[in-house]
This record gives C-alpha cells, structure tokens and sequence, in this order.
C-alpha cells in the first residue's frame, strides 16, 4: 500500500489496518516455520506494512 493511500485512511481504518496486518504477519510466520512460502519475501512487505500504519498513527498523535 502507498504511502498517499494511507494518508486519506481514517485512524479508525488505520487502526483496523494494523490489527489485520499484525495478524497476517503473525499466520505467515507460523506457515512459513510449518512448510516454506513461495515467496518469504511478502513478510518482509507486510512487516514494511505496519511499520508504515504505525509512522502515520504517530505522525497524526504528533501533529494533533
């Protein structure tokens, strides 16, 4: 996801964003720990995820 589509998310929305993608993560590790991905590198892309739904929830505390 870019970075302008997060920006016209709402917090709510971010905050739901977040949770989802944490739990994603969480179910790719364990899969990935049980058989190897196809592609390990989408928990790379999902870790990059949240860490971009966490900068703009603090940009918006921040800024506020």
């Amino acid at each position: 996801m870019k970075t302008s589509e997060i920006k016209e998310l709402t917090d709510k929305e971010l905050l739901e964003r977040l949770d989802a993608e944490k739990n994603h993560l969480s179910r790719m590790k364990m899969n990935h720990a049980i058989s190897p991905l196809d592609n390990p590198l989408q928990i790379k892309d999902i870790r990059r995820n949240i860490a971009r739904f966490a900068t703009e929830l603090r940009q918006r505390e921040i800024n506020k």
